[in-house]
């Protein structure tokens, strides 16, 4: 049985299992890990950086829509959702909710109507957040933030997943810790940037890979896969941890770049990468990106002001990587299709060893999304292009064109294959038909 059919009777099953719930186990919504004090108050600020942190914006604001007024569509292996309308509208947002309505939602996946929402919205991880910061962050969306009334499209789910109680019985399965954060008490800086990662970043959701329930497998430190990796909507999430990591061979200074300016000298964020990255991200404080870069490469660093541009990183010091720049620099008129095309449309920006300009072009020698088990990501940059978004510290928004208009499937599976195979790269190489099904998503 494949993965996609041992997913979809994992979920036929916990369907049962939640009707069965639904019948014998009463609602309930988790108690708070801590009381806060009746006249307790959030600090100025602290409710929108709550807001950021948690990227709340990327979910809930569709293409050319409001800030938080929802209608955004998120995939799932079960179809499409909706994002809901966050603003403190009465009538399509949350305008009526009370606190303890809120922290339900966003701890324990149920809406103030009993509703349980999707765990597109993740739950898993927000249950780890503070109650100072849940309670800040309603206070900003009800106080500060401008009500819209906007109706967003009801997800409709086909058959037996548009039965929201089944959702009951994958909480159980899911929701195995309880609310609130625990320390590694590693440092205080570590700590911190831990409790970034595990809950308002929610990095889990998309870095850790799913089990055939489509639970996070792994969501705190310490769960054997927690951030090991995992594929969302056919583009790797890469590991943040071990010696396989994408943040492996970079320095505490060089992660907090990538974080708050989504460049550094190894790589640009694209994709879902960038949109945490211009949402999230960059409004976040250099400390606080320092403290995620350090838990993550298990060292404290130094606060930097501000990121610095880097010198030109050196050609790769590797045999492969040598003798692909001198076979793309004698450019023979016998040479292969592949290298050919990289030639006439990559070189004047990656060069031909393959490093690119720091902190504009991207290194495609040894960068994950071009080796990844997942075609999709590099073929999807090649037909439709990429774009680097603009940053407070990096205000340039860099763009690379799509190349559909000017090269066929098998132009682009030539030039992808050689892309994965070249400087040392060692992928699978891209077939004709890969680039046609992505070609006509």
């Amino acid at each position: 049985m494949n993965t996609f059919l041992r997913i979809i009777t994992g979920l036929v099953l916990l369907g049962i299992a939640g009707l069965l719930a639904f019948i014998f186990v009463p609602l309930q919504r988790s108690q708070p890990a801590q009381q806060l004090a009746a006249d307790w108050q959030p600090a100025e600020g602290q409710g929108e950086y709550v807001m950021h942190a948690s990227d709340c914006v990327a979910c809930h604001t569709a293409e050319g829509g409001a800030p938080l007024a929802g209608g955004r569509p998120i995939s799932s292996p079960m179809g499409t959702i909706w994002s809901t309308n966050i603003t403190p509208d009465t009538q399509t947002g949350i305008g009526d909710w009370s606190l303890d309505d809120f922290r339900g939602a966003m701890i324990d996946g149920i809406a103030a109507d009993g509703t349980h929402l999707y765990p597109a919205m993740p739950y898993e991880n927000y249950r780890i957040l503070s109650e100072e910061d849940i309670a800040a962050l309603y206070h900003h969306l009800i106080n500060n933030v401008e009500p819209v009334k906007n109706t967003v499209q009801e997800t409709g789910l086909p058959f037996p997943f548009n039965l929201r109680w089944g959702i009951r019985a994958w909480n159980w399965l899911a929701l195995r810790h309880g609310p609130g954060f625990a320390a590694a008490g590693t440092s205080e800086l570590q700590d911190r940037g831990q409790y970034l990662v595990e809950g308002p970043g929610h990095c889990a959701a998309c870095h850790s890979p799913r089990t055939d329930f489509m639970t996070q497998d792994g969501v705190q430190d310490g769960d054997k896969n927690f951030l090991s990796g995992g594929v969302i909507g056919g583009w790797n999430a890469p590991p943040l941890t071990g010696d396989n990591s994408a943040v492996a061979n970079w320095s505490v200074a060089e992660t907090a770049d990538y974080l708050a300016t989504g460049r550094n000298t190894h790589a640009g964020a694209n994709g879902e990468m960038g949109l945490v990255v211009q949402h999230s991200l960059q409004y976040l404080t250099d400390e606080d990106n320092i403290a995620i870069a350090s838990y993550l490469k298990g060292e404290d660093g130094e606060v930097i002001e501000s990121a610095e541009f880097k010198s030109m990183p050196d050609a790769p010091a590797n045999k492969a990587g040598e003798a692909t720049a001198q076979m793309l620099t004698q450019a023979s008129p016998d040479m292969d299709l592949g290298p050919r095309l990289y030639l006439d449309n990559c070189s004047g920006c990656h060069f031909v060893t393959g490093q690119g300009a720091p902190e504009i072009f991207p290194p495609l020698a040894g960068n994950p999304l071009v080796t990844g088990s997942e075609v999709k990501p590099l073929i999807s940059i090649i037909l439709n292009g990429a774009d680097i978004p603009s940053t407070r510290k990096r205000p340039a928004h860099l763009v690379m064109q799509g190349y559909a208009d000017r090269l066929d499937d098998a132009e682009v599976a030539e030039l992808a294959s050689f892309i994965r195979s070249a400087w040392g790269n060692n992928a699978s190489s891209v077939s004709q038909s890969d680039v046609a099904g992505i070609r006509g998503q």
